[in-house]
């Protein structure tokens, strides 16, 4: 199975103190352990910045060399992104997914991916599966 990995699935499996880490480790050692995981560039540069910002340097070297290895990176070329943009500022309001999450949503229509190692519920919202946390709201 093919699954997308958003930045809040990196985050709570890289810091123990996360109160979603027990499931995202859990995930990661057990259903996880076969899957696919899929990402794309707009969340590695999100990931990286939040995790350099959050949890140090050591923990954002630790994904670049340890985790970005075992993630198959897609770009977001121009029309995901436009795609993106455009339901970015269809549903423009506080609580509304970012732009990131919404040029994931499009990259992950565009590559018939379903499932989602994600902890934001925009990711249900938009009509994919969470393959961990599902019953976190």
């Amino acid at each position: 199975m093919r699954v997308f990995v958003d930045t809040s699935a990196v985050l709570a499996a890289l810091h123990a103190g996360d109160r979603r880490h027990p499931e995202a480790a859990q995930w990661l050692t057990g259903a996880g352990a076969d899957a696919a995981l899929v990402t794309s560039d707009h969340v590695v540069i999100e990931a990286c910045a939040l995790i350099h910002a959050r949890l140090g340097t050591a923990a954002a070297v630790d994904f670049v060399n340890d985790w970005l290895p075992a993630i198959e990176t897609h770009p977001v070329d121009e029309q995901v992104l436009l795609r993106g943009i455009a339901a970015f500022r269809s549903t423009l309001s506080r609580t509304s997914p970012s732009l990131v999450d919404c040029t994931s949503f499009e990259l992950m229509r565009t590559l018939g991916i379903r499932h989602a190692f994600a902890f934001d519920t925009h990711f249900r919202a938009a009509g994919f599966e969470l393959v961990a946390g599902a019953a976190w709201a």
